[in-house]
């Protein structure tokens, strides 16, 4: 009997210990409750509902929170933008400030606020100070402003920092440079200004640094070389200067590199021997003011993938051994000052899918070997020393070519019919700036997948075809400064694939077009009234009808262009009010200059004249009708009209 009391005295115990350790890890710790009850009371909107959870003092059973088995300490925050089920992906947000209490929380682990659009604030300055642990810290996506603080690099814990799309400001700290387990740096999309500390290239274990869209200065850290596991580095869209260090060609894991749009200058360093960046598939150099020549050594470095060198100083000719460049699929080399021609080692790379040549100094002929491009989808030739003469009929034969680039390329004569049926439809042509003569053909309409067609600046002479109206899916139309005639109608007649029309932009200016019934021009011209079939391009942003013969009014349709941003119908015959009403009334006078039968609002306002008339009629503002001003002078009775100009 006795032993049986004992063994139920133990059996109580053990319950009665077991219930307290559960009851104590159901309990916040009190600086836990304290800190994130300060983070639930900063936030004043919360589409997700989850804050509206936490309730009690059992912290640890909160969504979004977890805690530690063994102490149960709060070791992460998880509450991210995007939440994910297994049916949908549903983006929340919270708004209102980060408090500073949250460092409360000192066993923090994870931090992720990251996505939410609306947690606005600082990061507390005291954060790496207050959160020995933390591992991982997403604050990205938000309203984010003030510096990074300095304290951050105490984090000795650190992995991954990722603070980008916020409005952050301040120059980064020296500081970072201690975190040696960092492998992912993203502080891309803020307003961080100064330059990049050198002590960053003491991140030996950082894999990922994206640093872009943001106003850095100075140089790129000579020592960046020795980041050797790096894999991404992006410094785009910043003020750096100088040259690129020749160290980056030590980067032997980078696969993605990009420099673009800066002030770098000098040439390229690397590589400077074989088997250098080997692993890079990605590289952007443009938009830069870089110069020399493009390294033959380039064709070493056999993954790349895509490459921009675009919108620099580049000069001499392309080197062949960019024909070793197997991988390539994307080739920018538009806005420099290269020479010579087309190499024929282009013509191997079998998987080219973009090749922009454009604004050189390249001059043909164009090798034939550009016909085994058998992927090739875009190709810009335009504004070289080409002088083609006539448009290559193999060209138009690549099976996959759809966008066709080629301005002011010395082409002569009639628009090629071949250009009706080529084995990929095409989606975009201009042949822009060149010697074109003849009619815009009949069958431009079979070209059903057209999103760009630009014919400017060139001797065509006919009417816009009826066709044009199969054209569904046309977005921009440019077919300025040519001798064009005849109606405009059809173009604002097209059949629209989407429900809210597909064109945003038409420049039909210095032209003879007119549309519409002839009337009386001013003086002894005559013209044409604009059509009131352009109102129902709702999805126009601009539009070019200047330097034609239109005449009449602004249809008052017009104001149903709710979209367009640019308008010019200066230098025609057009007269009365302008419609009052955005956005006709928004653009400047030098959209309706040249037109001097126009007045009203951004003009000069439309003045009363009184007429004599022998009738007696009074035009009234709001309507017509009879109405007798008349007055005795010598016996003759005068009536007077008032009519608006």
């Amino acid at each position: 009997m006795a032993s049986w009391l004992l063994w139920l005295i133990f059996v109580f115990t053990i319950i009665t210990v077991g219930k307290g350790k559960q009851d104590g890890h159901q309990v916040c710790h009190p600086n836990d409750l304290k800190g994130l009850t300060s983070f639930k009371a900063g936030i004043h909107v919360d589409t997700s509902s989850r804050l509206a959870k936490w309730v009690g003092h059992g912290c640890c059973s909160w969504e979004g929170i977890t805690c530690d088995e063994t102490t149960g300490r709060v070791t992460e925050i998880r509450l991210p933008g995007f939440i994910s089920t297994n049916d949908f992906v549903f983006q929340s947000q919270m708004r209102g400030l980060l408090s500073p209490s949250i460092t409360l929380v000192s066993c923090l682990q994870v931090i992720d606020l990251g996505g939410l659009i609306g947690l606005a604030g600082r990061i507390p300055p005291s954060i790496g100070l207050r959160l020995p642990n933390l591992r991982k810290l997403y604050l990205y996506g938000n309203k984010l402003i003030g510096p990074v603080p300095g304290s951050i690099g105490k984090l000795s814990k650190l992995e991954e920092l990722h603070l980008y799309e916020n409005r952050l400001s301040g120059s980064l700290p020296s500081t970072m440079g201690n975190l040696k387990n960092l492998n992912q740096l993203l502080l891309y999309s803020n307003e961080l200004a100064g330059t990049i500390p050198d002590s960053f290239t003491n991140l030996t274990n950082i894999v990922q640094m994206d640093l872009h869209s943001n106003i850095l200065t100075g140089h790129i850290p000579q020592r960046i070389g020795e980041m050797q596991v790096l894999e991404k580095l992006d410094l785009s869209e910043n003020l750096l200067t100088g040259k690129i260090p020749l160290s980056l060609a030590n980067l032997n894991s980078i696969s993605e590199l990009y420099l673009d749009t800066n002030h770098l200058e000098g040439e390229i360093p690397f590589p400077s021997s074989f088997g250098q960046l080997s692993s890079l598939g990605f590289l952007r150099l443009d938009d830069n003011h870089l110069t020399g020549r493009i390294p033959a050594s380039f064709g070493n470095m056999v993954s790349l993938q895509r490459v921009s060198l675009a919108n620099n100083k580049f000069e001499g000719v392309i080197p062949s051994s960019l024909g070793n460049l197997s991988a390539l699929k994307e080739l920018y080399l538009s806005g420099n000052l290269l020479s010579g021609q087309i190499p024929e080692s282009v013509g191997q790379l079998s998987q080219l899918i973009m090749f922009n040549v454009s604004h050189n100094q390249i001059h043909g002929p164009l090798p034939h070997e550009l016909s085994s491009l058998e992927n090739l989808q875009t190709l810009d030739l335009s504004f070289n020393h080409l002088n083609l003469i006539s448009f290559p009929q193999w060209l138009a034969e690549l099976p996959s070519l759809s966008r066709i680039y080629c301005a002011r390329c010395g082409i002569q004569g009639e628009i090629p019919d071949f250009l009706q049926a080529t084995p990929s439809p095409i989606q975009e042509l201009d042949l822009s700036s060149n010697h074109l003569t003849g009619s815009l053909p009949a069958w431009l309409g079979r070209l059903t997948q057209l999103y760009k067609l630009n014919f400017s600046r060139n001797s065509l002479v006919s009417r816009i075809p009826v066709s044009v109206r199969n054209l569904q899916y046309l977005g921009v139309l440019d077919l300025h400064s040519n001798k064009l005639t005849g109606p405009i109608n059809n173009v604002f007649q097209i059949g629209n694939a989407f429900s809210d029309g597909s064109l945003t932009y038409i420049d039909l200016s210095d032209n003879n077009f007119s549309t519409g019934i002839a009337q009386a021009g001013v003086g002894s011209q005559t013209g044409f009234n604009l059509p009131e079939a352009l109102a129902n391009v709702s999805s126009l942003e601009k539009l070019k009808l200047q330097k034609n013969h239109f005449t009449g009014r602004i249809p008052v349709g017009f104001l149903k262009l709710k979209r367009l941003k640019e308008l010019d119908l200066s230098d025609n015959l057009l007269a009365g009010e302008i419609p009052a009403g955005k956005p006709l009334t928004d653009f400047p006078q030098s959209s309706y200059s040249g037109n001097k039968g126009l007045c009203g609002k951004p003009l000069s306002p439309c003045k009363l004249r009184l007429a004599h008339n022998r009738r007696v009629h009074h035009l009234r503002w709001d309507r017509l009708e009879e109405h007798t001003i008349t007055r005795t002078d010598d016996e003759t009775e005068v009536s007077l009209k008032i009519t608006l100009y």
